[in-house]
């Protein structure tokens, strides 16, 4: 399984602050946070469309390509490590807890346990604790992203339009011509072809590439690919079952590689930014939040969702919220889902900040 029939789609591990005090890309950071905030009502409400609204895991590939490709005037290796470093602490902290519970449920794994210490495979569990395993898919992705971006992105640079042009390629060859297996390596191929042109869009907007294409050449381009992944999600229904473009990678790919370039091409040619967030400080101070928080708000969320079922149960025990509260409602569930998160993100946010060596906080 790729990324079709997938539940989750993603946050960013290095979405918190970087030593010393970095110059924060609101526009970016905005994406960000609405990108998670999709996340959460897509996993609530199970809408289709919603990824054609907001290709959340397009654009967060994107935006972490961009970082990564900063980040890599570093020594690679150093760059990798940090990146490692950040995503992994997070990660065993909530699998604690995960794997604790489904062992309690008669769970009992073999061998592949490592790939709940270092998920470059998708880690084993059981039915039981499938929702909340079942994101995992975006941590291995993106570390495999990690450790390839030295590669890619000298690649990249030996011919930029080309290169970003052909690595949708991938997609198209594992669509028409040769399936990968089904197993844990053929679940990685898929992903990282679905959003190898996410990734490298990335390096592109680092690198000026985008800045520096004129509109005549970039929109066309993009409208076709979302034309062309539209069409694709719509006209195979029947086989995919519906036009969810997490269960059509060929979709997905071609819909986030349009919408994602008309994002960043934005950024890059217009410098669009939202440095008025500023003026609106609560809202200024929650995408702040989110960003330092993503990869607690991103493991997390799903959690969440399942305890604000139970949660909802018990109130109806109580006349007073039969009577005045919404308990049927999938609204309803949304806001206990959201207050539930918010607790998580108190009580094990801070594993981010242990993992970047800085001093824990409650909230950034």
């Amino acid at each position: 399984m790729g990324a079709h029939s997938r539940t989750a789609e993603r946050a960013l591990p290095e979405a918190g602050a970087r030593g010393g005090t970095p110059v924060r890309d609101r526009y970016f950071d905005t994406l960000r946070a609405v990108a998670l905030v999709r996340v959460v009502t897509y996993h609530t409400f199970g809408w289709a469309w919603a990824g054609l609204v907001f290709p959340s895991m397009g654009v967060m590939f994107a935006l972490a390509g961009t970082l990564m490709a900063r980040s890599l005037q570093r020594p690679a290796l150093t760059v990798i490590r940090s990146r490692v470093r950040r995503l992994l602490p997070p990660f065993w902290f909530w699998g604690v807890f995960v794997v604790g519970a489904m062992l309690v449920h008669g769970w009992m794994p073999g061998w592949q346990i490592v790939y709940w210490v270092v998920p470059l495979g998708d880690p084993p569990g059981n039915a039981w604790g499938e929702q909340a395993w079942e994101i995992l898919w975006y941590l291995r992705t993106y570390l495999w992203f990690v450790l390839l971006s030295p590669l890619l992105l000298r690649v990249f640079r030996l011919a930029p339009v080309p290169v970003l042009l052909l690595s949708l390629g991938p997609i198209l060859v594992f669509r028409f011509v040769w399936q990968p297996p089904d197993d844990r390596l053929g679940a990685a191929l898929w992903d990282l072809a679905t959003f190898l042109f996410c990734w490298l869009l990335g390096f592109a907007h680092h690198d000026g590439v985008l800045a520096r294409l004129k509109p005549a050449a970039v929109l066309p381009l993009a409208s076709a690919a979302l034309a062309y992944g539209g069409w694709y999600a719509l006209a195979h229904q029947a086989e995919y079952g519906t036009y969810d473009l997490d269960e059509n990678p060929l979709a997905q790919a071609f819909w986030s590689a349009g919408f994602v370039a008309l994002l960043m091409y934005a950024k890059a040619r217009f410098r669009t930014d939202f440095a008025g967030l500023a003026r609106f400080r609560r809202l200024d101070r929650l995408v702040t939040v989110f960003n330092a928080r993503a990869v607690t708000l991103y493991l997390w969320h799903e959690i969440a969702l399942i305890l604000a079922v139970p949660l909802i149960d018990r109130f109806w025990d109580v006349p007073a919220f039969e009577a005045y509260l919404p308990l049927d409602s999938q609204w309803f569930m949304f806001g206990v889902g959201w207050v539930l998160i918010a607790v998580f993100v108190l009580l094990c946010g801070w594993v981010e900040d242990v993992a970047a060596r800085k001093k824990p906080r409650l909230l950034p």
